[in-house]
């Protein structure tokens, strides 16, 4: 498949001193990528891990445009990894440095996509009008989800909801949330990537109205932006996030068959 491929990013510094995200889209051969990193709260340093956890996956998927497979983009997570690690190492650097990363990486031709994500930093696709959040938190609340204590609308308001079990920086092992096998694509998917202080005080629905009501991702982005901004939030986090579209928007409102469940089957697996 063939489709036209249309990307916009955009990251804001809200309430806080300074804006520890970092974002970046591009092209790798004939395929595209977006990664996403959110320096985690509480920890010196945010900012630089961000930075250098993109700049390093970016690095790694444009010199890896032929070697398209999940084990190659969890290797590439994993060196990462070890490249924050060394640096940490080799300063003396007295605080770590942790960030949250998704990554999202499109095949040429864009037939089919793969995705990996360490943190709670969260890839969502939209297909026919419906939206699915396919990657799952490493957070505490989260945990809290599956086993069933609390329901998904008091996760967005827990307390807890931004402590992480897992994030690049940490010392010892990392298990990156990589798909099994590339995802099909189909004329008018669309994705975002986003950090949890623009996810925070949106619902699935609200992500799938507001793109009904667009025209091209930057509109969506930018739309999205002033809702959040309009809330107002007096501690409102850094805010991110990256969309890509792929072929008609419209594609999106007309039904079809899909031939994939993401919240079951689609399920990342490390």
């Amino acid at each position: 498949m063939t489709a036209l491929i249309r990307t916009a990013a955009a990251s804001e510094q809200g309430a806080r001193n300074s804006n520890e995200d970092a974002v970046a889209v591009g092209r790798a051969g004939l395929g595209h990528y977006a990664v996403l990193a959110d320096g985690a709260g509480g920890h010196q340093r945010g900012a630089e891990a961000a930075e250098r956890a993109v700049a390093c996956m970016v690095r790694l998927l444009e010199d890896a445009a032929a070697d398209f497979s999940p084990d190659r983009l969890t290797q590439m997570v994993h060196q990462t990894q070890a490249e924050l690690l060394r640096h940490q190492a080799s300063a003396g650097l007295q605080g770590r440095m942790h960030c949250t990363l998704v990554a999202l990486w499109l095949a040429p031709g864009s037939g089919h996509v793969l995705w990996t994500h360490v943190g709670d930093s969260r890839l969502y696709r939209f297909r026919h009008g419906h939206a699915d959040m396919v990657t799952l938190d490493d957070s505490v609340v989260q945990q809290m989800v599956q086993a069933g204590l609390i329901n998904p609308e008091q996760a967005r308001h827990h307390p807890q909801k931004n402590q992480l079990t897992a994030a690049l920086g940490m010392d010892g092992e990392i298990t990156p949330h990589t798909v099994v096998r590339p995802v099909e694509v189909l004329p008018g998917d669309a994705f975002l990537l986003c950090s949890d202080g623009w996810w925070g005080d949106l619902t699935l629905d609200e992500l799938a109205t507001s793109l009904d009501q667009t025209l091209d991702p930057a509109h969506w982005l930018d739309t999205l932006r002033r809702r959040i901004t309009a809330l107002a939030r007096p501690r409102q986090d850094n805010f991110s996030a990256v969309a890509l579209w792929v072929g008609d928007p419209a594609e999106l409102a007309r039904p079809g068959s899909d031939d994939t469940q993401p919240g079951q089957q689609l399920a990342p697996l490390g």
